[in-house]
């Protein structure tokens, strides 16, 4: 069968690209021959000739922006997103082959030059508003808030996506903008303020389900989005959700610490740029960017403990999680006493907010007189007389046996935090290996931060190494992405490696767990420490930041070593293009 493909989308880089990669694949599959017209920015388009055109059987088009579709009246065509392409290419492909239908030169219009599925052709357009975040606010809050917009475009919706990242929010949505809209995302592994979508249909999801199963969300959105009441009584959930609520509340304090932990971390760093103990001189600058530093992670616990309170129980929740927070840092029971902390602040205010009744005329004194100063009163005590001093005694044994820890001890550590890591690239397991780490550096213990930095860049850096050791396994757009992958890897951000993986997880994940884990075996063998909690190699740049250097920049050269000639043995070589 001859068939002509066409492949766009918005920014006709990366979707484009990897598109016209993976159907020129799935063609040679199926024994189809493929003439390709991949539209991109960054390469030259080879435009269908009209003797190619003529010739094929049909047309099938890929596309999240309009093409238009002039040139092929009087053949049959087929038109779907680039996300199906992507989640299954051989499947798009059989199905355009199968369902392609004739189109007539009289019924092309300039609403049918558009991308969008025959079927919402002349529909009234829906309009979606969204907001993605992530706990980091680096990766999967930009990917998410890409493939919504790419795949709402698609099907013919108007769409707005707010991120909130790192940087605060961007793109933000307006009042007007909210009331036009049919139905609201949350793709969201934090809590976010809905109090502006009251009144509005409103459907939940999480940033890896929006990037991994766009199409899926969106239609879920529509068809399960409930009216959302701001503080109207709580819904009932059961178990599975109640679990998700822990960790999304645990991440949500998690997310608001990390600027902390990282502008803490830097500033003890850059401290130490003037000498290993230039700080014990008073006045100096080396000792106010030291005390800078200290500052920051004094904060650290209570913004914790009060940002977990308030994904619990909105704002009546804060003040006592950040005193009981504050409690925790005091006592000394650390990071795990300002979690404590934080859900005993916030499921006491919660339920207070639920079990408390008074008349209309005293309502308004619950969420800023009632709530806190019994809440904060409750969780003092409690922080005070029962949880504080066990878990002060149980972050100090396990501060002292990470100090203490043997060879084995240690490898084994870092062995496990390496693998966790690389376990979900940026997913729960990842966020449970670097919070354990970051809540450490509160007690002047580095090596596991170290350990887990290290073991995050591997992944990343390996796809890249992978797709450069086995150049004739993987297409062009794939040697194009394992560029950018290692570019990310040196920054840091595991999810780099998320395409590689999304395609091909059985030889994608084991091999990045292989080389993190060794990765975080040797950062640990070798006693490297890190201050500053993020930033990947361009923490070099600040001297004394890392310590031992060379060690544990071997460290991540094995691990990428690893999961690079790895993945290169395992990845399947595809047939070639008949």
């Amino acid at each position: 069968m001859k068939i002509a493909i066409v492949t766009a989308c918005p920014s006709g880089v990366a979707s484009s690209i990897l598109a016209a990669g993976l159907l020129e694949k799935a063609a040679a599959k199926l024994n189809f021959s493929a003439a390709i017209e991949c539209h991109s920015t960054v390469k030259a388009v080879e435009t269908l000739s009209a003797e190619t055109i003529a010739n094929v059987d049909c047309i099938v088009i890929a596309a999240n922006t309009p093409v238009s579709l002039a040139r092929f009246a009087g053949k049959k065509v087929y038109q779907g997103s680039i996300n199906e392409v992507l989640t299954d290419a051989q499947g798009f492909l059989t199905k355009a082959s199968e369902q392609a239908s004739l189109l007539d030169a009289d019924a092309i219009s300039e609403e049918a030059q558009s991308n969008a599925p025959i079927a919402n052709q002349g529909a009234v357009q829906k309009s979606i508003v969204a907001i993605t975040a992530c706990p980091t606010g680096v990766a999967h809050t930009f990917m998410a808030a890409e493939a919504l917009e790419e795949t709402a475009k698609a099907n013919s919706y108007q769409i707005k996506v707010e991120t909130r990242g790192s940087v605060g929010a961007k793109n933000q949505l307006t009042a007007e903008e909210i009331a036009a809209a049919d139905v609201v995302i949350i793709a969201a592994d934090i809590e976010v303020d809905l109090s502006r979508f009251d009144g509005k249909a409103l459907f939940k999801t999480s940033t890896s389900l929006a990037l991994k199963k766009t199409e899926q969300t969106l239609q879920d959105a529509f068809a399960k989005a409930t009216v959302y009441q701001h503080s109207g009584p709580a819904q009932a959930n059961d178990s599975k959700q109640e679990k998700a609520g822990v960790y999304k509340h645990l991440m949500t304090g998690v997310s608001h610490m990390l600027p902390l932990v990282v502008a803490g971390g830097l500033c003890i760093a850059l401290s130490f740029v003037f000498g290993i103990n230039a700080a014990d001189v008073k006045g100096s600058l080396a000792a106010a960017l030291m005390g800078i530093g200290k500052s920051a992670f004094t904060l650290m616990i209570p913004v914790l403990a009060g940002y977990i309170a308030y994904s619990i129980a909105d704002r009546p929740g804060l003040a006592p999680g950040l005193i009981g927070g504050f409690l925790a840092a005091t006592i000394g029971a650390g990071f795990f006493g300002g979690i404590a902390a934080g859900f005993i602040a916030g499921y006491s205010a919660k339920l207070l907010a639920d079990k408390i009744k008074l008349p209309q005329t005293m309502e308004s004194l619950k969420p800023i007189l009632i709530i806190p100063f019994i809440a904060s009163l409750f969780t003092g005590l409690v922080m005070i007389y029962i949880v504080g001093e066990p878990v002060a005694q149980l972050m100090h044994w396990l501060t002292e046996a990470l100090k203490n820890m043997g060879d084995g001890n240690a490898i084994l550590l870092g062995l496990i935090l390496g693998a966790m890591m690389c376990f979900d690239l940026g997913g729960p397991v990842n966020k449970a290996a670097y919070a354990f780490s970051v809540g450490l550096l509160e007690t002047q213990t580095y090596t596991p931060m170290a350990a887990t930095m290290a073991a995050g860049m591997v992944p990343a850096l390996g796809m890249g190494l992978a797709t450069f050791l086995a150049k004739s396994k993987f297409t062009a757009p794939e040697r194009e992405a394992g560029k950018a992958s290692f570019a990310l890897g040196l920054c840091f951000i595991s999810e780099g490696a998320i395409p590689f993986a999304a395609r091909d997880p059985m030889r994608v994940i084991p091999a990045c767990i292989a080389g993190g884990a060794l990765t975080g075996a040797l950062s640990m063998l070798f006693g490297a420490q890190l201050l500053a909690p993020h930033g990947g190699l361009f923490v070099l740049l600040i001297p004394n930041a890392i310590s031992p250097v060379l060690p544990y920049l071997f460290a991540i050269t094995a691990g990428t070593l690893v999961t690079g000639v790895l993945y290169a043995m395992l990845k399947k070589v595809e047939p070639t293009k008949a």
